[in-house]
């Protein structure tokens, strides 16, 4: 086949293809109003016939209709209101709120060990016992040395009276006695030191020395946890700072206990940021009354706030050009384009910084046919923004605030 048959036919083609998308696509006449190609519509919907005019009328309407674009038909979501920064969530790990590491203060072999380990213990309980042989005979001696001493000044004091001896030698007998008795605490000092209690009431880990070991005072013989409350040490950026106060309510989950949360209080914020992280150490206090929790447990913290309220609108509302983000508002049957920022995306709404009041409406399907300053039909509703409800099929008429996003 010759070319020019070739490009006849081609021709032939696509005024085919032109004619059938003209006459059975619905946004034909818009694609073509927003090319400048209104003229070579084919077909053109019929316009209502103005009152008060007859078959005039009617080529004058059809004349308009030919030129002015027709409404945008489009569906609308009310404007809610989304808070942010309103929950502070943070892990910690837990402590015991007191905790000792119990060694002793002498060496010596271990006789005894009167407790059972990972048991509870009250204050002043004997932990373990030291050989202490040498130091009950060193008591005795100087208990004995004490007696003579005070036998010495009591018969020098007698003979004082009866100026048989003189004032010196019974001061000094005084004397001798005073050293006795102070080497006799010193004695019994030593002695007392052989036996190890416990300084806190808790509960008693594994013991790492058994009966017949020798310790020295470097050796960590056992801990002890007052587990009556815990304490739960976490780490806050430092943009929350100033929510962070002493007697702050807080809620904790433990990671190991899931479905469970207790309530707490911040006990201790830290004085200064570290500059490493640029966070601020944090220390809440939860009750543990049924022992259910224990020291070194990792913590879920989360700390509420008052938050920041934004306008919040529907994902489909939200379109792009080079000029950024923005979205179609409807006012009296009119689009009206609103510039936003986005703050935070949701899986059902996306919170903007915006002129936008809660209540409004924008266009959320049929935004490709809106135009600046361009009438639209809300499908199923006047899209006027104001007090009531939304429909059941998502298009809003008169629509109400929603809650936070």
């Amino acid at each position: 086949m010759k070319l020019w048959k070739q490009l006849l036919v081609s021709l032939i083609l696509l005024a085919a293809v032109f004619v059938v998308w003209s006459a059975f696509y619905p946004g034909a006449r818009d694609v073509l109003t927003r090319n400048g190609l209104e003229r070579v519509a084919l077909f053109v919907p019929d316009v209502a016939e103005p009152s008060g005019k007859g078959a005039a009328g009617r080529k004058a309407g059809g004349r308009a209709g030919r030129r002015g674009p027709r409404e945008a038909i489009v569906v609308v979501a009310p404007t809610s209101e989304g808070v942010v920064n309103d929950k502070l969530t943070a892990i910690g790990t837990g402590q015991a709120v007191r905790s000792v590491s119990v060694r002793t203060l002498v060496s010596g072999q271990i006789a005894d060990i009167p407790v059972q380990p990972g048991g509870r213990v009250t204050h002043g309980d004997v932990l373990i016992q030291l050989d202490a042989a040498e130091e009950e005979l060193a008591v005795e001696r100087a208990r004995l040395a004490v007696n003579d001493a005070k036998a010495r000044a009591d018969r020098l004091d007698s003979l004082v009276a009866s100026r048989a001896v003189s004032s010196v030698e019974a001061d000094q007998a005084r004397n001798a006695l005073g050293t006795a008795e102070v080497a006799l605490r010193e004695a019994e000092l030593e002695l007392s030191r052989r036996t190890v209690t416990a300084p806190i009431s808790g509960s008693l880990g594994i013991l790492a020395v058994n009966a017949g070991d020798y310790v020295t005072s470097q050796t960590e013989i056992a801990s002890i946890d007052d587990r009556s409350e815990i304490l739960i040490e976490f780490y806050v950026p430092e943009r929350f700072t100033s929510g962070m106060q002493v007697g702050k309510t807080v809620t904790a989950r433990a990671i190991s206990r899931p479905g469970e949360t207790f309530s707490g209080t911040i006990s201790a914020v830290d004085n200064r940021v570290d500059e490493a992280s640029r966070t601020l150490r944090i220390r809440a206090r939860i009750p543990n009354a049924d022992d259910s929790l224990r020291a070194g447990m990792s913590f879920e913290v989360m700390v509420g706030f008052e938050g920041e309220r934004w306008p919040a609108v529907d994902p489909l509302a939200i379109q792009w050009d080079s000029a950024g983000a923005y979205v179609w508002r409807i006012v009296d049957d009119k689009a009206e384009r609103v510039d936003v920022a986005i703050i935070q995306r949701n899986s059902d709404s996306v919170l903007v910084k915006a002129d936008l009041a809660v209540g409004e409406v924008v266009v959320t399907e049929g935004v490709q046919s809106v135009r600046e300053g361009a009438a639209v039909r809300v499908l199923g509703g006047a899209g006027r923004s104001g007090g009531g409800k939304s429909g059941a099929n998502g298009v809003v008429e008169n629509s109400k605030a929603g809650s936070d996003a």
